[in-house]
């Protein structure tokens, strides 16, 4: 037995210093890549070529590793290649700690540098100034619907959507005091609602008091006795928090779909999986709407997400978010859209990206 462990050790030591001279063989050609880019301001970062390799890596795996194991693995692989090839900025949504945070390093993994802000709208600003070379907002949730401060932001930029990314979302109570103990609880207004069955028939006195984000809460949670926060296991780990219950949302499918956003020059070509997004008005008269949506009937292109806005610049008007399941240099897409011009008052694509497959934390 103690032989066989041996053996096996063995073999695994010689295998590691196979991986690494591969790894570093991959790594000069990595770099190789880069220096090309370099020299025609190519895209570091590309969606659809991501995606390509994923693909890839599922055809070939034979076991006993899962894919979703191998995507983990080569996420962080492609992050140091990411590095390699161009220090990469990816501004993000709320502080480290935050939903927004969790979701971008499992998309950028942990080789890039990130740059935390307080608002989507600061996410869009910094990568429109250039001071990030992506950003990562959340767009919509499961139980609660489409986050309208990103949605608000889009109407008045020029970046484009380069991928998306969904991640479970599992919220927690944290706090530095026993459960009885705990008079007020800290969190953004959705985790609240979120958690509402939970909170009411376990912490039905406590105040609920709302942030602008989870770390914010835990913050608050950790500097306050008596206080206690709703957020991620790390919140609870940044701010020295114990988790108090675990897994307390209502909807254990709850789950978050997050944006990448970008110059529209690195937009993402079609992969074959892919989703568009755009955003368009109407006209004020019965109908509009249903005559909008013909085309996309009439070329048998799915919809799968259809959500309205006021448009900011007269009462009552209102603009339209549709996300269309095939990208937009698809034939169909295109004589799609041109129909579409002709019957709305403005109309703009948002961006065409590889579509989400699964949760990245599943």
């Amino acid at each position: 037995m103690t032989d066989d462990l041996a053996t096996c050790r063995q073999r695994i030591d010689e295998l590691d210093a196979q991986l690494i001279d591969l790894l570093n063989q991959r790594a000069e050609v990595v770099l190789r890549v880069g220096h090309a880019k370099r020299g025609d301001d190519s895209a570091i970062f590309v969606p659809h070529r991501e995606k390509q390799v994923f693909d890839r890596l599922a055809r070939y795996n034979r076991g006993p590793l899962s894919n979703d194991s191998l995507r983990a693995i080569w996420r962080e692989i492609m992050s140091a290649s990411l590095a390699l090839e161009k220090p990469l900025t990816i501004c993000h949504f709320a502080q480290p700690g935050s939903f927004t945070h969790m979701a971008a390093r499992l998309k950028f993994g942990q080789s890039v540098a990130y740059t935390p802000v307080e608002s989507h709208a600061e996410v869009f600003a910094e990568v429109e100034r250039g001071h990030a070379d992506y950003g990562v907002v959340p767009i919509e949730n499961s139980t609660d619907g489409g986050i309208t401060d990103t949605i608000d932001c889009f109407l008045t930029t020029r970046l484009r959507i380069v991928n998306e990314m969904s991640m479970r979302i599992r919220h927690h109570l944290m706090a530095r005091c026993p459960p009885d103990e705990i008079r007020r609880i800290y969190s953004k207004h959705t985790v609240f609602g979120q958690c509402h069955r939970w909170l009411s028939a376990h912490m039905p006195r406590a105040e609920l008091i709302e942030t602008g984000s989870t770390t914010q809460a835990a913050e608050r949670a950790a500097a306050e006795p008596g206080s206690a926060a709703i957020g991620n296991k790390e919140a609870a780990h940044a701010f020295e928090l114990s988790l108090i219950a675990q897994d307390i949302e209502d909807n254990t499918t709850n789950t978050t779909r997050f944006l990448v956003l970008a110059d529209p020059k690195r937009a993402a070509e079609p992969t074959g999986d892919d989703k568009t997004s755009i955003m368009f008005g109407v006209q004020d008269r019965p109908g509009a709407l249903y005559e909008a949506l013909i085309p996309f009937h009439a070329a048998a292109v799915s919809l799968s997400r259809i959500e309205s806005r006021p448009s900011k610049r007269q009462p009552w008007e209102y603009l339209f978010f549709i996300d269309i399941l095939a990208h937009e240099k698809d034939p169909r897409v295109r004589d799609c859209l041109a129909e579409l011009a002709r019957c709305t008052s403005v109309l703009q694509v948002l961006g065409s990206y590889p579509r989400s497959s699964a949760p990245l934390n599943d």
